[in-house]
């Protein structure tokens, strides 16, 4: 089959975390028809392919480093009319791996764009985890230092859908600490390593706990944190409301505005607010 199809395509391909029997055929056989493979690790891809008895095929590595500056040499071998298919070290490409900026530099290029799904971190960590699956989200990496990661371990700490989390074991420890002090002891977390290997462990508990048993575990490849959302606040009671309104007042709004400012403050309903500030500006 020729390596090169009429009209540039970009493929995303998912290939296995872990366990390369989870390698799809639809995977193989795009694999095969591609005419460049974009990969992180020529080395590794080179493997895989291997494995899959892929022969003869061009390899073109892109990663976080040069991603943005090997971007144009994409987009020239599509407009040339390759298929060019894009994967990871693992994974679905794009999920806090690179692919992301591909795939938009190639939409805005008017190429298109297609997936072949198959095995993800994210999702197997997630399913397995115990944890509500009915809304998620996927924080990836947080920032190593700095406001940055103090503001995302805030908002994590608010969040109330169930979150997962990428961490290398050399930062695990700190990470799990900085979780149970912004989100607290109790909340619950599940640690997946090595997932579809030989040795897979998944760990289900509490951040409190959490920091004990991954001391006797050790390193051992990149870890999937899920952890539990927060649980929804309280709804405002009419002391709350009262006393935002009462704020609002005192610094010079109207009853209008102070209303406005509450609703939107609480997530009350305006009306309720308005009654309270009218209430409370009859009785001054």
């Amino acid at each position: 089959m020729s390596r090169a199809d009429a009209g540039g395509v970009l493929v995303l391909v998912a290939t296995p975390i872990g366990n390369l029997g989870d390698l799809a055929p639809r995977a193989v056989d795009e694999l095969a028809r591609a005419g460049t493979i974009v990969c992180e690790d020529t080395r590794r891809t080179g493997r895989l392919l291997a494995h899959a008895g892929v022969r003869d095929a061009r390899l073109l590595a892109v990663h976080e480093h040069n991603e943005a500056s090997q971007v144009p040499v994409v987009l020239a071998r599509l407009a040339a009319g390759e298929r060019v298919a894009v994967v990871t070290d693992a994974g679905t490409p794009g999920v806090s791996d690179p692919g992301e900026r591909l795939v938009r530099a190639a939409i805005d290029a008017g190429h298109r764009v297609e997936v072949v799904p198959g095995p993800s971190a994210a999702i197997a960590a997630l399913v397995v985890s115990g944890l509500p699956t009915g809304r998620f989200c996927v924080e990836g990496f947080l920032p190593r230092t700095g406001p940055e990661r103090t503001a995302r371990l805030s908002a994590l700490a608010g969040e109330e859908r169930t979150t997962v989390l990428f961490e290398a074991p050399h930062r695990l420890d700190r990470t799990l600490a900085d979780l149970a002090t912004a989100c607290g002891a109790d909340r619950r977390v599940v640690i997946a390593r090595e997932l579809t290997k030989l040795y897979e462990d998944v760990w289900r508990g509490t951040l409190g706990d959490a920091l004990a048993v991954e001391a006797d575990h050790g390193p051992r490849g990149e870890h999937v944190i899920v952890l539990e959302g927060a649980a929804p606040a309280a709804p405002p009671t009419d002391d709350d409301v009262e006393a935002a309104v009462q704020t609002e007042l005192a610094a010079g709004a109207s009853a209008r505005d102070a209303a406005a400012a509450v609703a939107a403050a609480l997530g009350v309903p305006r009306r309720r607010a308005y009654a309270v500030a009218t209430r409370l500006r009859r009785r001054d």
